[in-house]
């Protein structure tokens, strides 16, 4: 039996949403004029816009965007953290046009997201640095 791959761009909404957590999700969806699960798919398409605008942008050799380390990690989170905001604005017009929402209340949803989504892939690349640094460890020990 073998494992599916998981999809980033779906691992990162849900992260996302995790991050948001159900309060932050119900002030969207009351900002829209939605229940909950239209403010999670709100959410959704905000971090795919936001994941399409950044890969368009930055990304280095066509990687997709799973992390700041695709940026070169911590250093450049301020790099992405610019590239997020410049997009955001592009963004939230892309995604009042793809649902049809307005757009004022689109541009401040995506406002909330954007630091929601630069913490979660500041944990990410965290998390592949700590992974990196246990290799480490264990290869200088068994050499």
């Amino acid at each position: 039996m073998s494992e599916v791959a998981e999809n980033p761009l779906t691992s990162l909404q849900d992260d996302v949403l995790d991050e948001l957590g159900d309060e932050r999700i119900g002030r969207i969806a009351s900002l829209l004029g939605t229940d909950e699960t239209g403010a999670r798919q709100m959410v959704g398409t905000t971090v795919a816009a936001l994941s399409d605008e950044a890969e368009a942008v930055a990304t280095p050799h066509d990687a997709p965007l799973t992390g700041v380390a695709t940026l070169g990690g911590f250093a450049t989170g301020g790099l992405m953290a610019g590239l997020l905001a410049e997009e955001a604005e592009p963004v939230a017009g892309a995604v009042a046009r793809r649902t049809g929402l307005p757009s004022g209340a689109v541009a401040r949803v995506v406002e909330m997201v954007v630091p929601v989504v630069l913490a979660v892939l500041t944990k990410r690349a965290a998390g592949r640095q700590r992974a990196g640094q246990a290799v480490l460890r264990r290869t200088r020990e068994v050499a």
